[in-house]
């Protein structure tokens, strides 16, 4: 039997197929359904409304994720779920999930699985937002890191930071989408983790600038001539809610001077801080 027919044979109790996309070698984009201020989510969502994608495959998720009971969110039963996505027309395979709760190493390959054999996939990127001491008003830079040279040299040209430096903590594991390149390398597909700044007010929440940053980059490397007006309109509203509320409020106001001008905050001006933004995104209108 040769490599091809075991690796399928081996993967199907896995995934289940609903349609065969047709592509010509494409790329997968992969967002995780947490992320620091909904990025993954908001992302990947608006990619697949914007482009028309239609599921083709998921995960089975008796092997990755906890089935003994259920978890409720705002009066939802909510199941993991993991599931690719086709834009035959721009060649992209779009892949969304939950983070599985164990067998990295197999649930990754049996993605790749999915994206290489089924898809012809020979490069990848992830979505990830990382939480950091800016400001909402200073524009959000994309840092990445590759698992091949040439790749950094291509994403360079899009004004993306490729000298992003990261060591995992003693003791700590590496993330889902690091883990996720690692793997991709040993089977020589091109990788790259993009991360966006999101500032740490707003990481519990949605950070719509970064969620346009990200939507941008995608516009541009995949020549996908997306409408950002609906974007530029969510942003601007929820830019002009703060703005209000930092007329409204001179402490929050100065908190947030203090981070546009590099400064650093108080543990509890920055506790104050987030509580108070998070509940005026909270409220509706």
């Amino acid at each position: 039997m040769n490599y091809l027919k075991r690796v399928s044979k081996m993967t199907n109790e896995h995934f289940k197929f609903y349609k065969q996309p047709r592509f010509q070698n494409p790329s997968l984009v992969v967002g995780w359904s947490e992320d620091a201020g909904k990025l993954g989510p908001k992302v990947i969502d608006f990619l697949n409304k914007e482009l028309g994608a239609e599921k083709f495959c998921e995960i089975e998720p008796s092997d990755f994720f906890p089935l003994g009971g259920v978890a409720i969110k705002h009066d939802l039963v909510q199941f993991p779920e993991s599931k690719f996505y086709s834009c035959e027309n721009n060649n992209l395979v779009i892949f969304t999930s939950d983070a599985p709760s164990y067998e990295w190493h197999k649930f990754l390959n049996t993605v790749l699985d999915v994206a290489e054999y089924h898809c012809g996939v020979k490069e990848l990127y992830t979505i990830g937002g990382i939480v950091s001491l800016t400001a909402h008003t200073n524009p959000r830079r994309i840092s990445t890191v590759v698992n091949q040279p040439e790749l950094k040299r291509m994403l360079a040209g899009y004004g993306l930071d490729t000298d992003m430096n990261y060591q995992t903590p003693p003791g700590g594991r590496p993330t889902l989408s690091s883990f996720l390149l690692w793997v991709a390398k040993r089977r020589n597909i091109g990788g790259a983790n993009l991360w966006v700044e999101v500032p740490f007010y707003l990481a519990a929440g949605e950070d719509l600038k970064a969620w346009k940053t990200m939507v941008e980059f995608f516009d541009k490397r995949f020549s996908l001539s997306i409408d950002l007006e609906e974007i530029n309109q969510e942003n601007k509203n929820q830019e002009g809610k703060i703005k209000q509320m930092r007329m409204e409020n001179p402490e929050i106001d100065e908190y947030i001077g203090k981070l546009e001008s590099g400064g650093k905050l108080t543990s509890d001006e920055s506790e104050k801080l987030v509580k108070t933004i998070d509940n005026l995104l909270k409220k509706r209108g």
